[in-house]
């Protein structure tokens, strides 16, 4: 009766031993399942793109209401001004931003498209089937406080 008892858990043993030494020997094991990934990773990942455009102010629209919420932690900055909607393997983008006068608008949009599109593709790959993209607000340099010209 006790030798029955510990047959499974020697079994087992032998199957994890058999896996290990698979794993040692780098053979390659399988392993199923299903990754879903949220919209604000995705809507993260633009915003930090975004920032590292010149001449991109910020992504959205500003409000009193929001700004708040954004302080006492409520809603994500780096989330604001992005929809995204998510297949298993696209995903399709709006993107409102705002941007300084001064700047070209076009090579700002173009090179947020890209830097988007291949951010998505290392990082989570997803293939960005589009990426729209609207001119919400102007910031002039001398009325953006905290800004040096």
């Amino acid at each position: 009766m006790q030798q029955e008892a510990q047959s499974p858990a020697r079994i087992r043993e032998k199957e994890m031993s058999g896996r290990l030494e698979e794993m040692q020997a780098g053979g390659e094991i399988l392993i199923s399942g299903q990754t879903s990934i949220s919209d604000n990773v995705i809507a993260a990942i633009v915003g930090v793109a975004a920032s590292e455009i010149e001449g991109i102010a910020s992504l959205g629209t500003s409000s009193v209401r929001r700004t708040i919420s954004e302080r006492l932690g409520g809603a994500e900055r780096r989330t604001r001004g992005v929809a995204v909607e998510v297949g298993k393997k696209e995903a399709i983008l709006d993107i409102e931003m705002r941007v300084i006068y001064g700047y070209n608008i076009p090579n700002m949009i173009v090179e947020l498209r890209s830097k988007v599109a291949s951010r998505l593709l290392d990082l989570t790959a997803l293939r960005a089937k589009a990426i729209n993209i609207s001119v919400v607000d102007l910031e002039f340099p001398e009325r953006m406080p905290g800004r040096l010209q």
